[in-house]
Parts: C-alpha cells; sequence; structure tokens
C-alpha cells in the first residue's frame, strides 16, 4: 500500500491511499484551489448522570451539505474546473478530516470526571472514500479495492488510537437513504472519541464478569458457539459471518476472525486478504436479498486505546444491520426500543441466515 498526507485549503488533512501498481503521487498535483475559511469545532460533551453515558452537542452539523445532486457531489473527485472535497482528478481509497465534524480535530487531555459542566468535544472525525466511481457501492467493489479500503481502515485506526485523548476509534459505514445517509457517494466515516461509547462499554463489562466467573473470554465463547450452530451464513479459513441468535435488527450479520485479534491494525496477512473476498460475498447476498441495493449501518467493534477500559479482552469484529425488514417496509425504533431501551424483532435469526446462505 502506498500513503502520501497533504493537507486542504483550509488545513484539514487528506490521507491519499493507493495500491503498489499506481504511480506514486506528486504533492505539488494535490493542490485544494479552493478559498475556504478555517474548520472551528464547537462541539461539546455532556454527560447525562442517570443514563451514566456522554451526549455530544454538535450544532454546527446542521449545516452540513444534506443530499446534493450528483453532479455537485463533494466526495467525488475534483474535475472539470469544479473543485470538491477531494484535489485530484482520480482517487484509490482517501480519508480526510471532516469539515463538519462532531468531535473537535484538537489533541485533546484525559476525560475529566463525568459532571454537570459542558467539557470540550475533543477528538477526531474523518471521512472515508472507497471509491471515486460516485455509483459504484461498496458489494461492488473488487477484492484489491476492499483490501485496500480494510488496509485504510487499519492505518487510521494506528494513527488516530495514538492521538492524546482518543480512547476508542471506530470505522463505519452508514449506506442508504433509508438510514439517513446525506451524501450518496460510496463511504464510511471514522469517530476517534474521547470516551469509550456505550455499547462497546456495555460488552467490555459483560466481558470482565464472564472472565472473572469463569476464566474464559465471552466473544471466544460465543463465536464457538456460533460456528457450531444454524446461523452460520459463510465461513472461511479465518473469518464467519453469521447471524446472531439474539439478533436486534430485521437483517443483521456479524463478521469474526477466528484468530483472537483486538483491533484492526492486529490482523495479519492471511486475515485481510481472506477478509475482501469474504466481506463481498456476505454484501452481495444482502443486496440480493429483496432484489435491490440493502440500507444498512456496518461498524468495527474494536479494542479500545486503553488498557483500563478492557483493550485485553476485547476482540475485533464487524457488525453490520439494516432496518429494513420487507421489500418497502422499515423496522421503526418505536416506544419499546426508544423509550425503554427494549428491542423487540419481528424476524427469526435462523430464517434469515437460511435465506442469505441460499442466495
Amino acid at each position: 500500500m502506498q500513503k502520501l498526507t497533504t493537507r486542504m485549503a483550509d488545513g484539514r488533512e487528506v490521507i491519499w491511499f493507493d495500491g503498489p501498481d499506481h504511480a506514486p503521487r506528486d504533492p505539488a498535483d494535490l493542490v485544494d484551489a479552493r478559498d475556504l475559511p478555517r474548520v472551528v469545532p464547537a462541539s461539546q460533551l455532556r454527560y447525562d448522570a442517570l443514563a451514566g453515558e456522554w451526549v455530544t452537542i454538535a450544532a454546527h452539523r446542521q449545516d452540513r451539505t444534506y443530499k446534493p445532486p450528483a453532479d455537485q457531489c463533494p466526495l467525488c473527485p475534483s474535475r472539470d474546473g469544479r473543485h470538491t472535497e477531494v484535489p485530484s482528478p482520480e482517487y484509490g481509497v482517501v480519508a480526510f478530516e471532516n469539515r463538519f465534524p462532531s468531535f473537535g480535530s484538537a489533541p485533546g487531555a484525559p476525560l475529566p470526571e463525568p459532571g454537570a459542566v459542558p467539557q470540550a468535544a475533543s477528538g477526531r472525525c474523518e471521512v472515508v472514500c472507497f471509491t471515486d466511481d460516485h455509483d459504484t457501492p461498496f458489494s461492488r467493489l473488487t477484492p484489491d479495492r476492499a483490501r485496500l479500503v480494510l488496509d485504510a481502515w487499519a492505518d487510521r485506526t494506528a494513527e488516530l488510537g495514538a492521538r492524546p485523548g482518543v480512547r476508542y476509534v471506530f470505522p463505519f459505514e452508514n449506506r442508504g437513504a433509508e438510514i439517513g445517509v446525506t451524501l450518496s457517494h460510496p463511504h464510511g466515516q471514522i469517530y476517534a472519541y474521547p470516551y469509550v461509547p456505550p455499547f462497546p462499554q456495555r460488552m467490555l463489562a459483560h466481558v470482565a464478569a464472564h472472565r472473572e466467573a469463569t476464566g474464559e473470554n465471552l466473544f471466544d465463547t460465543q463465536l464457538a458457539a456460533e460456528r457450531a450452530g444454524e446461523r452460520v451464513v459463510v465461513a472461511g479459513e479465518h473469518w464467519t459471518a453469521f447471524v446472531p441468535q439474539a439478533a436486534r435488527w430485521p437483517v443483521e450479520v456479524h463478521l469474526y476472525p477466528h484468530r483472537p485479534t483486538p483491533d484492526l491494525p492486529a490482523l495479519d496477512e492471511a486475515q485481510r486478504a481472506e477478509f475482501a473476498t469474504l466481506y463481498l460475498d456476505v454484501l452481495r447476498r444482502l443486496d440480493a436479498l429483496y432484489d435491490d441495493e440493502l440500507p444498512y449501518v456496518a461498524g468495527w467493534n474494536q479494542a479500545p486505546v486503553l488498557e483500563s477500559d478492557g483493550r485485553s479482552d476485547a476482540r475485533l469484529h464487524l457488525r453490520l444491520h439494516s432496518i429494513r425488514r420487507a421489500p418497502g417496509k422499515i423496522k421503526y425504533l418505536a416506544g419499546s426500543e426508544s423509550g425503554a431501551g427494549a428491542f423487540i424483532s419481528d424476524v427469526l435469526p435462523e430464517a434469515v441466515a437460511e435465506r442469505l446462505r441460499s442466495l
């Protein structure tokens, strides 16, 4: 993989990723010609004492770009006199600081104790564009390009995790208008949080309790049970994709590496090579489920940065879910889910797994 870092007109970083066969890029050809004001994030962290959770207030994001037409897409290459967020007429995979970040880009001090006083929401938010082709979703990328995306995720995880004040790095992709995507170009994001988010924090608490009670790792126990069960969608030598037995969503697939692996940078060559083909297989099955591109959220759960947050017991895995429960029908998070936090699913996980295996 080739990597080069440049800057936009407003000072934001752009990180270029290319395969080994691509001609080396010249920074002189990657100059952002726009006249842009400096990004000054104004996000705050506020603590919900009853829930025991941090909430980020990012009011400036109300003004972010919203569903532009394809010929005005800010994530397409800069061509024919139109300047975008990517100052090049072509690119492979590119990551850059979000112009409308949920967290500030300045390195942060360790998170203070929870209290009633709002805190500056330090951290980092990046956009990752998977391809310069506006109309090619992840599911139709080549294995080589999917592998390059994976390597870019791993690179950014390592760099962002080393920033002062960052405690958790979360790469994810939102796809589809039903999910709420405002830019249709194939892309994902990476959030470098100044705290461990609630969901991985709860998981790691249960893992720690299981370790205390049994001496075993709960992630490993769950993976072994799923691999031996009836909900496996596809399995390789190094990865297994399955529908979890307590799936919350109408369509939910988890991908686990077989070797206990804490985070994306720890993936070895064999794991990376197989992931590219296996993940594309899963995505194409999902698109065939309703004979349409499935709206989904796919996110990497991985080890937190600090050992004190449970890093040694964490296991890398990808969770993908969709709110589409049938053609033209959406699973809404209504009273029970939104009000009480109690999921009720209308779909049998075993039936979803069987259907995906058959496609």
